[in-house]
């Protein structure tokens, strides 16, 4: 069964939504001629999009009908890992994986493991047939860390949700850190705003170690050390309370613990923060009295800097400054982070949790998959993992430690399943690939974690090929291992009505229109409010204390302290390259052209130490691993810490490597996110060898 699709009329423009891992959710406009996407644009009508698309998302068509666009399915013919396959039918693909799924699952269900994330944030893409496969098979559940779930859990410990500020209300503000983010890369339509704000004469400063595109167009740039973040906020806090530029009454009405928090403040002087983050007390001085002084004033916190050990600490500290000027008074007020919390889907609806009965299998976090992949079973761990079926995810390119991911996917006896666009790193280790529809081609619905708006996206073309959704692909399997519940009939365009129920919002509104705005209130905490268990701004969670960690923010240093290792003394950390997004568009001709080869941004200081100029060849190494690539000795790096610009896939790279060869499995403090941002690395001159063709 499929959902309905009819073919657009010749020169028809079709409504739809852009599906990638980006706050902005934009709303798209596809031009079809004689069932050809030919052109991809914004769509003016939504507000939050404004008829403007990122250089990657308008270039979607490229993606679309790209010559090593995956169209059959495949099945493996070589080693693992050596990309070689040989077309196969539907049929018999199918017929394969569900006779070798169900045999694994009569043994042990929890040795098989869905692999995915946000290849898709749509949830019926991503989350609705997948899920309910999974949960009536019994496999094991697949803890989705890999990118927010740090910052995700402080703000649900501080201010109740992932809700906060309406990005278009920074228009309004006065004074506005950009906390984390290279906005114009990452966040384009805030971006929009922001510049609004700098016109009507607002200050902008940006908090980042490295001088991104943003940063320089801030008027202040503070480079602090990667992990130091909560160093800082601290410090912040002590020099608002010194010079009380405090709103004791909104702290009286709508706060919790702000004694201790007070204490532990104190202890953070400006001197002593700035030889934690490697920055001047002055400058910690003069932005701690703008945050003070300047109303209304913002925050736009992104999640690159809850990538270390201390990220969800330092997230909860800065989440707690804007209660104590009572900046959420305002609507230009406060802080975003993310607002997906208050998007009104029907997950349990989608996902059908209840198929596992009264099994609970155990859960794997996706951000340890190397270490997984290799575990031997145990009564402790479990079952081996015998089975991974992966869909919306590269995790060879994504995970850190890829060595060992790439060892683990190597296993002759691991049966591996991946639903594609493309042969991606990952999909070179598979027994089968099957070919995944684009955005274009299939219904889905998105919420924003940029926005308050929900958006539909209806199928522009025809699949190409003998692609077919992520919902239909599990619906088959369904099918072949005789799932019987009703639910494993509904069509795509039947979960996309279910995504959001009945009430939460108006579907027909959707098809009309193609989005509809969630009513969120302006100022969501102007009175409190905060969907704490107290109703307050929680400086002190009980709810964490009850876990035995910390009630109070605090500063926690990083795994590998920069400066700590006299082997690795560089501080390394990956954000991603200008024209991609984490692996997604790293194929695409034109945007990998524009980045041209995988780059290490190195200071001068420590790139002359090393005898290093600017375009020589460097490894850049560690205990973990080694990658080699071109070096860019600039100012964006402030000594001390080094740049990885990312995702390349690994088949890309000059040596068969991304940055993730170097990055570590551990996790952070709070909700097991992995520390990508927390590395130490040595960089050094080297000749590029290239590997024989395998």
């Amino acid at each position: 069964m499929t959902a309905p699709f009819d073919p657009p009329a010749a020169d028809a423009i079709v409504r739809g939504a852009c599906p990638h891992d980006c706050p902005d959710t934009c709303a798209l406009l596809t031009t079809v001629q004689a069932g050809v996407a030919v052109k991809v644009q914004g769509n003016p009508d939504h507000p939050h999009t404004s008829g403007v698309l990122c250089t990657k998302v308008s270039r979607y068509t490229e993606r679309t009908y790209h010559p090593d666009r995956l169209l059959q399915p495949l099945r493996r013919t070589g080693p693992k890992g050596f990309g070689r396959f040989e077309p196969v039918g539907w049929d018999e693909a199918l017929d394969d994986i569900a006779a070798r799924l169900a045999a694994i699952a009569l043994r042990d269900p929890e040795a098989i493991l869905p692999y995915s994330y946000a290849g898709t944030m749509g949830l019926v893409q991503a989350e609705s047939m997948d899920r309910r496969f999974f949960h009536k098979l019994g496999a094991s559940l697949l803890d989705r860390t890999i990118c927010a779930s740090a910052g995700g859990e402080a703000l649900v410990q501080t201010l109740g949700g992932k809700i906060g500020m309406k990005v278009e209300f920074f228009a309004e503000s006065k004074l506005i850190l950009i906390w984390g983010s290279n906005a114009i890369t990452s966040s384009l339509h805030f971006w929009r705003h922001a510049q609004e704000a700098k016109r009507r004469g607002a200050r902008l400063v940006c908090i980042d170690p490295r001088r991104s595109e943003t940063a320089e167009k801030c008027h202040e740039h503070i480079a602090l050390l990667p992990g130091t973040d909560a160093a800082l906020a601290l410090a912040l806090m002590h020099e608002l309370i010194v010079h009380d530029w405090l709103d004791h009454d909104y702290i009286a009405r709508h706060t919790l613990g702000w004694e201790a928090l007070r204490e532990r403040a104190l202890q953070w002087t400006p001197e002593r923060a700035a030889a934690v983050c490697g920055l001047d007390a002055a400058q910690i001085r003069a932005l701690a009295r703008d945050w003070g002084t300047l109303q209304p004033a913002a925050i736009r916190l992104n999640y690159g800097m809850q990538r270390t050990r201390g990220g969800g600490n330092a997230v909860r500290a800065i989440a707690c400054l804007p209660a104590l000027t009572g900046a959420w008074r305002h609507r230009a007020g406060g802080l975003l982070l993310s607002t997906s919390g208050a998007v009104p889907a029907c997950r349990a609806a989608l996902q059908r949790p209840d198929l596992l009965g009264p099994r609970r299998p155990r859960t794997i976090n996706m951000s340890t998959i190397g270490d997984d992949l290799l575990h031997d079973s145990s009564p402790a761990y479990g079952p081996r993992i015998e089975a991974l079926v992966v869909y919306n995810s590269n995790p060879l390119a994504v995970a850190p430690e890829s060595t060992k991911v790439a060892r683990g996917l190597a296993r002759e006896d691991l049966f591996t399943v991946v639903i594609e666009h493309f042969q991606t790193d990952t999909a070179d280790y598979a027994d089968y690939v099957l070919p995944a529809t684009t955005q274009l081609e299939h219904w889905d619905v998105h919420g924003s974690y940029g926005h308050t708006d929900v958006l539909l996206n209806r199928p522009a073309i025809a699949p190409r090929g003998e692609a077919r959704s992520n919902a239909a692909i599990f619906r088959a399997l369904a099918q072949r291992l005789g799932f019987d519940d009703p639910c494993f009939l509904d069509d795509d365009y039947t979960l996309c009505r279910q995504a959001f129920g009945h009430d939460a919002v108006d579907f027909q509104r959707l098809l009309d229109h193609g989005f509809a705005t969630l009513p969120v209130p302006d100022a969501p905490f102007a009175e409190g409010h905060f969907p704490t268990p107290s109703g307050r701004c929680e400086f002190y969670s009980a709810r964490l204390a009850a876990q035995g960690l910390d009630g109070l923010p605090d500063h926690l240093p990083n795994h590998e302290p920069a400066g700590s290792s006299a082997r690795h003394p560089l501080a390394m950390i990956s954000p991603p390259a200008r024209s991609f997004l984490n692996s997604t568009f790293a194929n695409v001709g034109s945007l990998r052209a524009a980045e041209r080869e995988p780059l290490l941004e190195i200071h001068a200081g420590d790139a002359g130490a090393r005898g290093i100029a600017d375009g020589d060849w460097v490894r850049v190494f560690n205990d973990r691993g080694s990658h080699r690539c071109r070096a860019r000795v600039s100012d964006r790096a402030r000594p001390g810490v080094v740049h990885g610009l990312g995702i390349w896939w690994r088949k890309f790279g000059a040596d068969g490597t991304n940055v993730n060869e170097l990055t570590s499995q551990a996790l952070t403090d709070l909700g097991r996110a992995p520390t990508f941002y927390d590395c130490l690395v040595e960089v050094e001159k080297g000749h590029l060898h290239i590997p024989p063709a395998l």
